[in-house]
């Protein structure tokens, strides 16, 4: 067991004089070890100086660039995306409310007043948030419009994880291959659509629009699964007083 020493204590019999030996010869080799790493440590820094100088500098000039690609083009290009869009988005919502709607949904698309469509804004402005947004607009104009197909390809193009717009999006695509009567490519956006988000507004409205098209396609029991979760978790809502005769005639085809 080790005894303390006071500071200048002299060993006195040999085994003192031995215990302190080893002590001085340990210490020794600890401070030798710890200088030969150090060395080693230094020599590889000394070795590889170029290459690591070059890691910073990249890093640094990634970090500025993206600083820099924000502030001077992705912040301004934002900002007039949005210019841009408040005019086409002003003939949307008028269309929407039923004004002179086919006209106004095409000028919303295709621009007017010297400003860009959604169509223009979603191809000019695709890598910025009003790009994306501008799919939207456009593919939902399309679909009021009948025209699916383009409908299908910009609301495709859209993405979100905002709990009315992302379902309603899917739900969008949904409609479009009904009206396609591309029934199980319906099915699939409407499945979607009601899993996207759970809300008391676009998740009974999704699953019973799924469930119809189940039925239409013989799925049933995926029919009365969809219409019963209607019926116990959004009693509630307006789908719902629908429910029991679609579910009286999907047990009676079981």
């Amino acid at each position: 067991m080790a005894t303390y020493k006071k500071r200048g204590y002299k060993p006195k019999t040999k085994k003192e004089k031995e215990v302190v030996v080893e002590e001085n010869s340990t210490t020794a080799e600890v401070f030798n070890t710890l200088d030969e790493g150090a060395s080693k440590t230094e020599e590889w820094f000394v070795k590889n100086q170029n290459y690591i100088v070059g890691v910073i500098a990249a890093v640094a000039l990634i970090v500025l660039g993206y600083l820099g690609y924000n502030k001077f083009i992705a912040e301004p290009q934002e900002k007039e995306a949005m210019n841009e869009m408040y005019t086409a988005k002003k003939y949307f919502e008028d269309a929407a409310n039923g004004i002179s709607s086919d006209s106004l949904y095409l000028m919303a698309i295709e621009g007017g007043e010297g400003k860009f469509g959604m169509k223009d804004i979603a191809k000019e402005y695709s890598s910025t948030p009003a790009g994306n947004l501008a799919n939207y607009y456009a593919g939902m104009a399309y679909l009021n419009l009948k025209d699916y197909q383009n409908a299908i390809t910009y609301l495709s193009d859209f993405s979100s994880e905002d709990k009315m717009l992302g379902p309603i999006s899917k739900g969008g695509i949904g409609d479009a291959f009904v009206q396609l009567e591309q029934l199980p490519e319906a099915l699939e956006y409407y499945e979607k659509a009601f899993k996207a988000n759970v809300n008391d507004f676009t998740t009974p409205m999704y699953l019973l629009k799924a469930a119809r098209v189940a039925m239409d396609l013989g799925e049933n029991q995926k029919a009365l699964d969809y219409l019963k979760r209607i019926k116990t978790e959004f009693d509630s809502s307006t789908e719902a007083g629908q429910v029991d005769v679609l579910i009286g005639k999907v047990e009676a085809s079981l």
